[in-house]
């Protein structure tokens, strides 16, 4: 007898729904967030530049949900929404996109700039790419120690071409150190197409050069990321060494707010839109029995919350004080040895 719509869901292990749902939520909380910032940034609330993700949220959700605590991320610019899949309060990250003393950096740097490092996020710099010997320098760091963590490091298709990128894959494949890179190759680097900065089709092809293996997926599909990643993630931490993962995938908005992408053709805009993440996932929701209507109001109304709160939060925190500009520029000096 066949069975009734939503009982597929009923006799799913409980863990699965719960992490079918909790994806959905990442992505929508993501799209949410950025889509606030994004206004914020038109009532020049922000400090800084704003850098949209928007269409790339499942390579975020997917990469991030097999990471453990302890692993080490090195995210980019674009990737807001690593910090909210690993558990940084919106508040905290809403603050440090207004510049208040709540935020990251205790308001001293933008967005950009910010990390989190008691949640293994490393701080972006402008120089796209340069946190990949960063993130390498922490594989080795887990590798000496015999730990099982991970480091995990996001790059775009511009970057590859830059040569700290080359020094850390080639280092990383020499050393076989635990290290995911992570390729969110959306096209263009900037308003350079695809064509124009590279001979080959698929970034992922250089992975073979400096010994390790590399995976092409879609970006806009959450399912095949989190597939992809989940196998990938279990061979590193296992000591097979890294690998590297490019994933196809499209932004919606310019490079920045002040970008109006106008060296992209809009049938090209439309066609990637059509293949957004979020309703494709969705898709996904119903055919496995969830009540999608029900499901989707529900999240919407719980990131709209999390969203206004992020807010009133950030806008009720003070801006740093003046005197403490010349602050935490400096690690605190270690304690004198006692004398024997």
């Amino acid at each position: 007898m066949a069975q009734p719509e939503g009982a597929r869901v009923a006799t799913e292990p409980a863990a699965r729904v719960e992490q079918e749902l909790q994806l959905y939520y990442w992505m929508k909380l993501i799209r949410a967030f950025e889509e606030r910032v994004s206004r914020l940034h038109r009532q020049n609330k922000i400090f800084g530049g704003v850098y949209s993700g928007a269409g790339q949220e499942a390579i975020v959700a997917g990469v991030c949900a097999p990471l453990r605590d302890g692993d080490f991320v090195a995210p980019l610019h674009r990737d807001l929404g690593v910090f909210l899949v690993r558990g940084v309060d919106p508040g905290r990250l809403m603050a440090q996109l207004m510049g208040k003393e709540t935020g990251l950096s205790r308001g001293k740097d933008s967005f950009l700039h910010g990390g989190d490092l008691e949640r293994g996020i490393f701080g972006s710099t402008s120089m796209l790419g340069s946190s990949l010997p960063i993130a390498v320098g922490a594989a080795l760091k887990f590798k000496m120690k015999r730990e099982k963590n991970i480091a995990v490091a996001f790059f775009g298709e511009g970057a590859s071409s830059r040569g700290d990128v080359h020094e850390a894959m080639n280092f990383a494949g020499v050393q076989k150190l635990p290290v995911l890179f992570v390729c969110e190759n959306n096209r263009y680097a900037y308003s350079t197409p695809l064509e124009k900065q590279m001979a080959i089709e698929d970034v992922a092809d250089r992975a073979e050069a400096y010994g390790f293996r590399g995976h092409v997926v879609s970006g806009n599909d959450l399912l095949a990321v989190l597939e992809v990643t989940e196998r990938v993630v279990a061979k590193i931490r296992n000591g097979e060494g890294p690998a590297l993962i490019e994933c196809k995938t499209y932004r919606y908005r310019g490079h920045s707010e002040h970008d109006a992408a106008l060296y992209r053709d809009q049938e090209e805009l439309i066609e990637w839109q059509s293949r957004d993440p979020i309703p494709g996932y969705e898709l996904f929701l119903e055919k496995k029995g969830h009540d999608l209507k029900r499901v989707r109001e529900q999240i919407d109304e719980r990131t709209q919350k999390v969203v206004q709160a992020a807010v009133e939060y950030a806008e009720q925190s003070p801006f740093p004080k003046p005197e403490e500009a010349l602050e935490d520029l400096f690690a605190p000096a270690l304690a004198a040895a006692p004398k024997k």
